[in-house]
């Protein structure tokens, strides 16, 4: 069964991971212990199945994630509200996943590709500031289980 109920805007799964590469950022969501959502935008990379994204050591998005795993991430693209027709152009996607820690040689993969996404005319100097920095930054990674997205066009 699709949860999706307008399935005439289903894009496909490969359209749906185009937009998420392309996403400039995304919008984790959580359930902390206590039922509490929380929702917090970020920067992101994509390899293969996972995003990865970095933060401080400590905080509660990491409480929480290590709390409770199970996460949902969004992201919007191109929009175009539409005045007269009462609506809007759009593109989205919507994952579900589980999240965890990076390991070693993961953490450096993952900050090389935040450099490359987000700097990359400045790769020789973002290699140098992860360097810098790397003891003061921790990188956790979604295993992505299910993707969707939906698209006005």
């Amino acid at each position: 069964m699709n949860p999706m109920r307008r399935t005439d805007r289903q894009i496909t799964k490969e359209q749906a991971f185009d937009l998420l590469r392309r996403a400039e950022y995304g919008t984790l969501s959580t359930v902390g212990p206590d039922g509490q959502p929380y929702g917090i935008p970020l920067s992101f990379c994509v390899d293969n199945n996972i995003i990865y994204f970095h933060c401080a050591t400590e905080g509660h998005k990491i409480d929480i994630s290590t709390c409770n795993p199970k996460v949902s991430f969004c992201v919007i693209g191109k929009t175009c509200v539409l005045p007269e027709k009462f609506s809007t152009q759009f593109e989205n996607a919507i994952l579900f996943g589980s999240v965890s820690e990076a390991n070693k040689s993961e953490k450096q993969t993952a900050l090389e590709g935040l450099v490359q996404k987000y700097s990359d005319d400045f790769h020789k100097e973002g290699l140098k500031y992860i360097a810098a920095l790397n003891k003061k930054t921790r990188v956790f990674k979604i295993s992505i289980e299910t993707i969707t997205g939906k698209a006005r066009k």
